[in-house]
């Protein structure tokens, strides 16, 4: 009698209690996924997966700290064969492509989490792409788009500031001191200094007010 493979392991990161409860009922119902682990923010999400025995990570967008944006990055360095999922109440080509970007196989509507979530989860461990209705447009879209231009269509947009700048950026406007920014990235706090200086000469900004406000605007932090 041949054995029933293990299920996948699932790591479950969102700063709501209440949704995460709700889709650990939708995934602990499937006898092929179990949620084994939770986190309240991307930099725990990274902390928890890193810690071993998680096969998936389904991350929201908009989280404290780190966003599950910047989460996927990290994840995606560190831990090459983790499969990632971005569960998001964004449909928003702009996250989409970001996700994409940043390693996740697949993106999914809380809306319709209910629906789709497991199937995403499930192509996942096959490593194949899990698409929303609404973003196979987008990339129809942005596919002729790039033909158009005659630019390709492997690469995406580039940021207007570096991985490091947006980590710091979502500190800063979320109120954390230079001091505290420092500790949290493992980076000093002159460091720390020079990459704010370096935002607000790029953004062409003059103090932490606008950073916030292009900070929401970017959806790195809620209104």
């Amino acid at each position: 009698m041949t054995a029933e493979p293990a299920p996948t392991r699932v790591l479950l990161a969102d700063d709501h209690t209440l949704v995460r409860r709700g889709v650990r009922l939708i995934l602990d119902g499937e006898p092929d996924l179990t949620v084994v682990a939770e986190a309240g923010d991307g930099a725990e999400a990274v902390e928890r997966a890193r810690a071993g025995d998680i096969d998936l990570a389904v991350l929201d967008v908009a989280m404290p700290r780190m966003t599950g944006l910047q989460a996927a990055r990290e994840l995606s360095r560190r831990l090459p064969g983790l499969r990632i999922l971005i569960l998001t109440m964004y449909d928003n080509e702009q996250y989409f492509f970001e996700a994409l970007k940043a390693g996740a196989g697949g993106y999914v509507l809380k809306s319709v989490a209910d629906r789709d979530l497991v199937e995403a989860c499930r192509a996942a461990v096959r490593d194949e792409p899990f698409i929303y209705p609404g973003a196979e447009r987008a990339l129809v879209r942005s596919y002729l788009e790039r033909l158009h231009r005659g630019t390709g269509v492997d690469g995406l947009p580039d940021r207007p500031i570096t991985e490091r700048e947006e980590e710091i950026l979502k500190l800063v406007a979320e109120g954390h001191t230079s001091k505290e920014i420092g500790t949290l990235l493992f980076i000093s706090t002159k460091t720390v200094e020079r990459h704010r200086a370096n935002l607000l000469h790029k953004l062409g900004m003059r103090d932490r007010l606008e950073l916030t406000r292009y900070a929401i605007r970017a959806g790195l932090i809620d209104p």
